[in-house]
């Protein structure tokens, strides 16, 4: 059986939705069930009582109604009149000799002749009426003495086929399967409604939580309206951790802040005394003046992070001010390529429209982030390989696509590569504080613009920064 696409998205076996609609399906189906199989042995039950109870009352009935017609004449004559009497469609009554020859009957065809050859033929024929299969015909039989004034005429036989009532039933039973069947679809849809509906205050819950980030965890809360009251004191608990985790997370940044402010100063005036014994450490070995290199760079490495981390808590407390003016970007972009060049020994081609894209944004900031960007390229592609600086012109905002073709970043990593300290993998963490993209997402979106990642492992990665142009007013 080929499933729809759309209803395979939907089936989703480990699901709480489909695990409560499988039981309680189950459940009514086993009920359902249960309840037509009982009625349809019920119905089956009451229509062979029927037919034995009509049997029994024509047994009952039959001497006294005999004896009333035998007295207008012959007993063959009330024979006929009695059997005449009873008879109805469906019934077959007849009277047999001791000797066995068929005194007396209701119909004279050729099923009845063989009907009563089958029955002749039978060890012993029941008293009561009981149903007795002959072939593929259900036939409730019974014989009965009969005796007339002390004197014993007989034998009374009475069949009643219930075939054809039996076939009825059935058909009905059937027309009974399939609305039960129609019954338990419309139920099973119904049910996965329902609990679907009931499952939508978890589904936002689970929304809410996959989209938190610890820039919003302030503004992060959980609306349920109507909800069961379970649910409901879930969403209070989760609202109630979100703030938790957002006190934690600023008590964090605080703690960031004010430890870079203080470890700054001290480091500062250590790299001064360094740089100071290395200018006039005329009389330090080679080996000593190594040591005191080594301790220079890694304490001025030490004082940029603490500088990228004063910047971010700078931007997380809005303490971070930008000098928005006019920029040339086809200026800008020229600019930072020819630097890189420099540096790097790279080739770094920028490829702009022949008209000047102009930006509302801070020109130093986003250099900052530029070169930034460019410096990752270079660091995490091949030593041949350079970085692509391509501009172009979007609806209201100027573009800037920064393009290497170096290791790539692989979709997990991907969603988290801008949070702070995380690096993608061993190969980044080699190098770098895991600060740089962090700073740079916060420095473009302080200046209203967006930094986003494409990237495929292998063949490289795309940083696009987005800024609104400069709006001319006059």
């Amino acid at each position: 059986m080929i499933i729809p696409r759309w209803l395979r998205a939907q089936i989703v076996p480990t699901s709480l939705q489909f695990r409560l609609t499988l039981e309680l399906v189950t459940i009514s189906i086993l009920g359902l069930g249960t309840v037509a199989i009982w009625a349809a042995w019920q119905m089956e039950q009451n229509l062979v009582a029927a037919h034995k109870q009509t049997l029994e009352y024509i047994a009952l009935r039959f001497p006294d109604q005999l004896e009333l017609y035998s007295e207008m004449g012959s007993i063959e004559m009330g024979l006929d009149r009695t059997i005449e009497r009873v008879a109805r469609p469906g019934l077959m009554v007849w009277v047999q000799g001791e000797n066995g020859q068929v005194l007396a009957q209701s119909v004279q065809e050729q099923s009845t002749a063989t009907l009563i050859g089958d029955v002749n033929q039978m060890p012993t024929v029941p008293n009561k009426p009981q149903v007795v299969r002959f072939g593929d015909r259900n036939i409730v039989l019974c014989g009965t003495p009969i005796t007339l004034q002390g004197q014993t005429v007989g034998k009374l036989y009475l069949s009643q086929d219930i075939t054809l009532d039996q076939r009825k039933l059935n058909a009905s039973l059937w027309g009974l399967f399939w609305v039960s069947m129609v019954a338990i679809v419309l139920l099973m849809v119904t049910i996965s409604q329902r609990i679907r509906r009931a499952m939508q205050p978890l589904a936002a819950m689970s929304q809410v939580a996959s989209a938190v980030s610890a820039d919003d965890l302030s503004g992060a809360q959980l609306q349920l309206q109507q909800a069961p009251a379970e649910i409901l004191g879930l969403a209070q608990a989760f609202n109630a951790m979100l703030l938790r985790l957002s006190g934690a997370w600023e008590q964090q940044r605080q703690f960031v802040g004010n430890v870079s402010h203080e470890l700054r100063t001290p480091l500062t005036v250590v790299v001064g005394y360094l740089q100071s014994l290395l200018r006039r450490g005329t009389h330090l070995s080679a080996y000593q003046q190594q040591a005191i290199e080594t301790a220079t760079a890694e304490a001025e490495r030490t004082i940029r992070m603490l500088e990228d981390l004063l910047d971010l808590a700078r931007a997380d407390s809005g303490h971070l001010h930008f000098r928005l003016n006019p920029v040339s970007l086809n200026t800008l972009v020229a600019e930072v390529a020819a630097m890189s060049e420099a540096v790097s020994d790279r080739p770094i081609p920028c490829q702009a429209p022949p008209e000047d894209l102009v930006v509302c944004a801070d020109q130093d900031r986003l250099q900052q982030v530029l070169i930034n960007l460019v410096d990752n390229g270079i660091k995490y592609s091949a030593p041949d390989q350079g970085v692509v600086l391509r501009l172009e012109r979007g609806e209201g905002v100027g573009i800037i696509h920064v393009c290497d073709r170096g290791i790539g970043i692989a979709l997990p990593h991907q969603q988290r590569i801008f949070e702070r300290f995380y690096r993608a993998d061993e190969a980044r963490s080699q190098q770098g504080t895991g600060l740089g993209l962090a700073i740079a997402k916060s420095l473009i979106e302080g200046m209203q613009g967006r930094l986003t990642l494409r990237s495929q492992p292998g063949k490289g990665s795309t940083f696009t920064l987005s800024l609104p142009l400069w709006q001319t007013h006059g």
